[in-house]
């Protein structure tokens, strides 16, 4: 006999309003209770209506016949249930892992894994490549076990240094002194970052009249190549008066044009402010 469609109608609401409450073993038992209710052909009928196997139902029908109570401590599975992790299953998952990521250690120096390919989802390839059946995301759990961080580049090595490197700063900064307390003056001279000329695309925004954007070119080979003219610009720092001043080349960036500038600051503003001036540092 057929399950009239009011009835199934009806079914379909309950569940659509109970189910998204109640955890996984709640859901099964309650299904299976509305599944009894309804006799011949009720489980097919319940598991349709719930969106839930058929397999599922029938193992709450089960339960509820056995007189099983509720599980200890609010537990939704027995002791022992759900899927083991993935390092149970696989006992040599971890020190695969640890082995990619720390090659000086225990690592293979062959592994076509290096330290700036380490991100989750290739660490879980390169282990499936290895056997290993895991994922990305149980990746980044095993190695946040193990006292794994993401972390930036610490900037702590200096490297070897030239036995003269203190004498000669001090050198300079006795130099210094020297000529500030003459009268003489003192620059320090550096190349800022060079720019490319013309209508070029930038990275950012800025505020413009609606529907009027800078107009710049659409394709990569007018601001590639050597061809392509730079504003290049030399900033001259006057570290006694703390001012600055400018010049900007179109060339290279060479020792000959920083001379340049230091002479073209000292025509235009040098041998103004320091006009008793006869040397520099």
């Amino acid at each position: 006999m057929a399950i009239p469609e009011a009835i199934l109608s009806q079914l379909r609401c309950r569940f659509a309003v109970l189910l998204p409450h109640l955890n996984e073993r709640q859901r099964r038992l309650a299904v299976a209770a509305e599944a009894r209710l309804l006799g011949h052909g009720g489980v097919r009928a319940a598991a349709r209506a719930a969106g839930i196997s058929e397999t599922t139902v029938r193992r709450g029908v089960g339960e509820l016949e056995s007189g099983a109570g509720p599980l200890p401590g609010g537990r939704t599975r027995a002791a022992g249930g759900g899927r083991r992790r993935a390092e149970t299953v696989a006992p040599g998952l971890v020190d695969a892992l640890m082995a990619l990521v720390e090659p000086d250690e225990r690592g293979d120096p062959e592994s076509p894994l290096r330290w700036t390919t380490k991100s989750l989802r290739h660490l879980a390839e390169e282990l499936c490549r290895q056997g290993h059946r895991v994922s990305a995301p149980t990746v980044g759990r095993l190695l946040k076990q193990a006292g794994f961080s993401l972390q930036g580049n610490a900037k702590t090595l200096e490297g070897t240094q030239h036995p003269d490197r203190d004498a000669k700063f001090r050198y300079l900064n006795e130099q210094v002194k020297q000529h500030q307390a003459a009268g003489e003056p003192v620059i320090s001279v550096d190349t800022k970052k060079r720019e490319q000329i013309g209508r070029l695309p930038m990275a950012g925004r800025e505020w413009r009249p609606k529907g009027d954007p800078v107009q710049v070119e659409d394709h990569h080979f007018f601001f590639s190549g050597p061809d392509v003219e730079q504003a290049i610009p030399y900033g001259i720092y006057d570290i006694a008066r703390n001012t600055g001043w400018v010049n900007v080349g179109v060339d290279h960036d060479t020792a000959t044009f920083a001379v340049e500038s230091i002479r073209r600051w000292w025509k235009t503003r040098g041998q103004t402010d320091y006009p008793t001036a006869t040397r520099g540092c």
